[in-house]
């Protein structure tokens, strides 16, 4: 009985790992999709492409790359964030990137 309580505990931790890095993928998902959004909302009101990378930065996760291209008429950000394994005996597990694009027509331009 003890040697299968073991197995079964070992398990349900390995689970309980894997669905909370599936759960950091996800908040990493919508963090990027919002800091795209945002941003390119920011580049189609005529702000500066400072203040619009600015506006992604708040909203998306650390070490995230901002990518802003403008022209004919819209202006489009994307932007590409990296999640880590949970490690331990998911450390086999490479990162994985996640990224969001946003398109915005601009506006009096």
């Amino acid at each position: 009985m003890t040697a299968e309580a073991a197995v079964a505990v070992a398990t349900l931790v390995a689970l309980t790992l894997g669905l909370v890095w599936l759960l950091a993928l996800a908040v990493t998902q919508v963090r990027v999709v919002d800091a795209a959004r945002e941003s390119a909302r920011a580049l189609a009101r005529e702000e500066t492409t400072h203040a619009a990378v600015a506006l992604g930065r708040r909203v998306a996760p650390e070490g995230s790359r901002i990518d802003l291209t403008e022209g004919d008429g819209t202006v489009r950000v994307r932007v590409v964030a990296e999640v880590r394994g949970p490690g331990g005996i998911f450390g086999f597990l490479p990162a994985v990137e996640v990224d969001a694009e946003a398109v915005s027509a601009t506006e009096g331009r």
